[in-house]
């Protein structure tokens, strides 16, 4: 073999020895990759680990923004979209209505002695203990309180409001002027009012932003008659009134669930409570026990003394967390409701019971209002057809 053709077997020999992992550059320099032998991974330099890095935070950052907005848009469908409640806040008006009126009634015949001059040695014409009458707007009661006649006429017209209210009439307008007034009425007397008459106080309060008369007022008769409603009113505005009533909803929840929660712990905190005779004693004296023949009757087996004490305790406490589940939800809502029962019946507190009862009513679906009005409804309309045909036969 000759010398040339051995030089170019060499040549090609080295050629074939060259690694696979050299790149012969323009200038014929070799460049080294960074592949590993057997196959290992590749290794990365830190800019390129870095881009890596942020291309996987863009999906997570997006994904995490598209949740934020959807759970926005479901809040924001939640306060605007429609209005909330309105069975039951039309039974919280009618219920606070006739508390207002019942309560007026039932005084009546001793309103001189118990809000009148008949009661100025307690001292509270002259030097009031509560603030209110202090204040121009709500003292229309303390200023007309030594005119007899006036007063009982002040009286009667705040009746009237009430009647009003529970009929559903000019509610925007009326429902302001009947808080004013029952304000400046209740605050005559600072020691003959309790902790109902500052929870319905509160409740008015809550309720002025709320609309309570689209279902069973004359309001919402007045307004179908204009052909807008219940589905167009309120024009452009329409989605605050719509977040105004809702927020008022979650207002009266919230002013709820803190009485029954702070009650219950309160309760939970005393000796009585915690031995199950908490009962007992209120319904064994004079004040409270107004029906002595059912007081005795209800305190006579210990086991179910013992049972009312601590269910009242338990119901109050646990009663904001039954109404996530529709099931715990009826069981928190039949619970509560006996509980105020009892109270109104055996311990003489009607008026506290059904303000509080007038609330929870928002705790119950339109749905199921809507299907108890429909039968009510069914059976009315049924029974005047059978009466109208006993008439003409």
């Amino acid at each position: 073999m000759s010398s040339e053709k051995r030089s170019s077997s060499a040549t090609l020999a080295a050629e074939d020895e060259t690694p696979k992992d050299e790149a012969t550059l323009k200038d014929g320099t070799t460049s080294h990759s960074q592949t590993p032998k057997d196959g290992a991974t590749p290794m990365r330099t830190s800019a390129e680990t870095d881009g890596h890095e942020s291309d996987e935070r863009i999906p997570l950052i997006s994904r995490g923004l598209a949740k934020a907005a959807s759970a926005w848009d479901s809040l924001e469908e939640l306060l605007t979209g429609r209005f909330h409640a309105t069975y039951g806040l039309a039974v919280t008006r009618i219920l606070m209505g006739v508390t207002g009126l019942g309560l007026l009634l039932t005084n009546f015949n001793a309103r001189h002695y118990a809000f009148g001059v008949g009661a100025a040695w307690n001292g509270e014409i002259e030097a009031p203990k509560s603030d209110f009458p202090n204040i121009w707007l709500f003292s229309l009661f303390h200023r007309a309180v030594t005119n007899p006649p006036l007063f009982t006429a002040m009286i009667i017209g705040l009746g009237i409001l009430a009647v009003l209210v529970i009929l559903g009439w000019r509610t925007r307008i009326i429902l302001p002027i009947y808080l004013i007034l029952w304000v400046s009425f209740i605050e005559l007397n600072d020691s003959a009012g309790d902790q109902g008459d500052n929870a319905y106080r509160m409740f008015l309060i809550a309720m002025l932003f709320a609309d309570t008369t689209r279902r069973w007022s004359l309001d919402a008769r007045r307004k179908k008659k204009n052909g807008r409603f219940p589905d167009t009113d309120g024009g452009q505005f329409r989605w605050a009134w719509i977040m105004a009533n809702n927020l008022a909803i979650v207002v009266l929840a919230f002013q709820v669930c803190a009485i029954y929660m702070s009650g219950g712990l309160y309760k939970a905190g005393g000796a009585p409570w915690q031995h199950g005779y908490a009962v007992y004693n209120p319904l064994q004296t004079l004040q409270f026990g107004t029906w002595p023949v059912l007081s005795d009757l209800v305190t006579a087996w210990g086991p179910m003394v013992v049972m009312i004490s601590w269910g009242s305790v338990l119901f109050q406490c646990a009663f904001p967390f039954m109404l996530f589940n529709r099931y715990t939800r009826i069981i928190a809502l039949l619970g509560i409701l006996s509980f105020h029962l009892g109270i109104a019946l055996l311990m003489g507190l009607p008026w506290f019971s059904l303000t509080m009862i007038a609330v929870d009513a928002i705790f119950i679906r339109d749905r199921s209002f809507a299907r108890v009005n429909g039968w009510v409804m069914r059976n009315y309309r049924s029974i005047r057809s059978g009466v109208d045909r006993a008439k003409r036969s």
